[in-house]
């Protein structure tokens, strides 16, 4: 079970979040604790006003308003009676046991979890400190109740994620977003060798997820800080943006910075092996995506990079053995993008017949099958003369016959 706890100013906002939450049918109001009536029975006023009306009773404290969330594993049926006891233990434990709250059960997340809306302000006017709360309170009465009620606790989960291996692309709404992609990014942060945010973000969006930094006048820029999307196929973001400082490793482009500089010594072995590979397949494909699919096939996946208008402007190529990306130019001027479609259009192989074939493929385009026998063999005449060129005694003066002299013009003596 994971604890958060939040603090504000506005008990309406709070209650808002929640009330609205119900009325698009992803939320429950379970349980009302400290109200004089039922909590089916509760308006919206009859729920405000109980809260404002303890908090109206310290007007020096503009911090009144706690809003709790208590999250279970994905794997957990909770009932709920059982989130209701859960919820009453848990406020008990943290000090808040006489403080009317409500509980709220939510269905938004792949995960179960519940809300609680409360006033740190109690009925003689004093208020509840919440200063450090969550780590002297909050933690020990988490833990508690995980040995209690028989949870999934935190911290195996912790570990679970970090030495899961097999990854697959993040589907939206199907699973936790922040679980999803937290696993995502701690296993490609850790596994792979990639040298700057850019060659992150090709490695991460293989599995549907993007890293940002945030504008330049951002808070988050200047300090180093990131934060991760989930997108879809096309790249456009979706839902709502996971912080790396919440993340258990987290990868902060501040912490990532380090790395790169590893991973730039520890990536140089695997240099000469990969481009090898790279230079078996281009000698044998006739077009960029068998160049893609026949690389992929050796373990290399190969990211095109182009513009807002489709131009091509590099080349990418991900060594999915040794875990190592590499951009074109990393590898030499033989492996940039302008270098590898020039070689993939202008070729000719060793084998003969095999370029008249696409000479003659190429030429006839969509032309009808009986025209395609004359465009091959004039294909194979003109490889036979690149390959095998005339004497120069047998050019053009045989072809056009002899040159014509050129007359002096007489000059004229007066």
């Amino acid at each position: 079970m994971v604890a958060k706890i939040k603090s504000g100013k506005s008990l309406i906002g709070a209650l808002n979040y929640n009330e609205n939450k119900v009325k698009a049918g992803k939320a429950t109001l379970i349980a009302a604790s400290g109200y004089m009536k039922n909590h089916e029975a509760l308006s919206f006023y009859d729920k405000l006003f109980r809260l404002t009306d303890l908090a109206e009773r310290n007007i020096r404290t503009t911090t009144n308003t706690v809003h709790l969330s208590l999250n279970f594993d994905i794997t957990e049926h909770l009932e709920k009676e059982r989130l209701i006891a859960i919820a009453d233990d848990y406020m008990k434990r943290i000090g808040f046991e006489f403080q009317p709250y409500l509980v709220y059960k939510h269905v938004d997340a792949g995960h179960p979890h519940i809300h609680i809306v409360t006033t740190n302000i109690q009925t003689d006017g004093k208020r509840i400190s919440l200063n450090n709360i969550g780590k002297l309170v909050s933690e020990p009465a988490r833990k508690a109740i995980e040995i209690d009620f028989g949870l999934v606790r935190a911290c195996d989960k912790k570990k679970e994620e970090i030495q899961r291996l097999d990854i697959k692309p993040f589907e939206y709404g199907t699973a936790d977003t922040k679980r999803g992609i937290t696993n995502i990014v701690n296993e490609v942060t850790k596994s792979y060798k990639f040298t700057s945010l850019p060659e992150l973000n090709a490695i991460l969006n293989l599995y549907n997820v993007s890293a940002d930094k945030g504008t330049k006048e951002s808070i988050m820029f200047n300090k180093g800080g990131l934060r991760y999307w989930a997108i879809d196929k096309k790249g456009n973001k979706m839902g709502v943006p996971i912080k790396a400082s919440s993340m258990y490793s987290k990868p902060t482009l501040k912490l990532l910075e380090d790395r790169f500089r590893l991973n730039d010594f520890l990536r140089r072995p695997f240099k000469e092996k990969l481009k090898a590979r790279i230079d078996k397949v281009r000698t044998q494909a006739i077009s960029l995506e068998q160049f893609k699919n026949d690389l992929k096939k050796n373990d290399v996946t190969v990211i095109v990079r182009q513009n807002s208008e489709g131009r091509i402007y590099g080349l990418s190529y991900i060594d999915q053995v040794n875990k190592a990306i590499f951009n074109g130019s990393d590898l030499g001027k033989n492996y940039s993008a302008a270098a590898i479609i020039e070689s993939l259009q202008y070729k000719p192989t060793g084998n003969v017949a095999t370029s008249a074939d696409n000479i003659a493929q190429k030429a006839t385009g969509a032309l009808p099958n009986q025209d395609q026998p004359f465009i091959k063999q004039q294909a194979n005449g003109l490889l036979d003369e690149l390959l095998n060129p005339l004497d120069p005694s047998d050019r053009l003066p045989n072809q056009f016959g002899p040159k014509k002299k050129r007359k002096k013009r007489r000059k004229l003596n007066l």
